[in-house]
């Protein structure tokens, strides 16, 4: 067996993975309340795989009503060392058509309604998010994409907004001249929270349509949305089992495997007890020292 444990994340359209053997639904509890779903576990390519559908089966639960602390605690409480978020993402860029893939390396948060970190009252922490996608892993993934016949672009900035509606014709022009070239409802601050649990994350994302800027087109509808997730779902599907497939025997060490060294500000005396046990896992490695 591989050394990694890899987790998915699957956003709009992607429910389920057809390549798991010997799969099965789990229940994780966390301390910060379900997450989205039962996890499905199993193995491609001797990789064991969690895969968690972020909106629950049936997409069930909104952008905003989405817990995101529960799922990310629920998939390294199951053993994830590194997670690959696949969402669904309108495009702000010309050049990033409906049905390309995206491997977004910066974001940009313009979320106001959810609870964006693990830390706080008690507990002060600092990670540094310069850098927001893990490379090695974003670069695999590309290549997975490639492999398994998608149209791929290597970087790309993904401008989060909070929804559900989506954007005006404004915001659509404004978020271009920020230089932001994909636009969605749930990368942050899934992986601001990823980089506190110290796990290196990814995200492709797979683009549904062209944001409401393009002047002569009409808006973005969710029936057409929904057309082009069909398509693209197959893509993703087979991205993870190429993923899967590719990764070495080994896991190389990652520096994102220790970030929460240098993030932890508050004096130990001062910590409190209260949250230091709600982070068993999240951090752990660093609080039972």
């Amino acid at each position: 067996m591989k050394e990694w444990t890899l987790g998915i994340i699957g956003g709009s359209g992607l429910y389920a993975l057809d390549a798991l053997e010997d799969a099965r639904w789990v229940t994780v509890d966390t301390p910060w309340g379900a997450p989205s779903d039962q996890l499905l576990t199993g193995h491609i390519a001797g990789v064991k795989t969690l895969f968690l559908p972020r909106h629950g089966r049936g997409h069930h639960i909104g952008p905003s009503q989405l817990n995101f602390r529960a799922n990310i605690d629920a998939l390294k409480r199951a053993g994830a060392t590194d997670l690959l978020s696949i969402s669904a993402v309108g495009s702000l860029n010309e050049a990033m058509a409906p049905g390309d893939f995206v491997a977004a390396d910066q974001f940009i948060d313009r979320t106001f309604a959810r609870v964006k970190s693990y830390f706080g009252d008690g507990l002060v922490t600092h990670v540094s998010m310069a850098d927001p996608v893990c490379p090695l892993l974003s670069a695999m993934a590309v290549q997975a994409a490639r492999d398994a016949g998608a149209n791929v672009h290597d970087t790309g900035t993904y401008l989060a907004m909070e929804g559900p509606q989506f954007s005006t014709r404004a915001e659509s022009h404004m978020y271009r001249s920020w230089g932001a070239d994909i636009i969605g409802m749930t990368a942050m601050p899934e992986a601001k929270l990823a980089r506190e649990a110290e796990l290196p994350y990814a995200l492709m994302g797979m683009v549904t349509d062209y944001d409401c800027w393009r002047e002569n087109e009409a808006a973005v509808e969710v029936d057409a949305v929904i057309a082009q997730l069909g398509a693209n779902a197959a893509a993703a599907r087979g991205l993870v089992e190429k993923l899967a497939h590719a990764l070495p025997e080994r896991r190389p060490a990652n520096p994102i495997d220790q970030v929460l060294d240098f993030a932890m500000i508050t004096d130990p005396a001062k910590r409190n007890p209260d949250l230091v046990a709600k982070l068993d896992v999240i951090a752990g490695r660093v609080l039972a020292g």
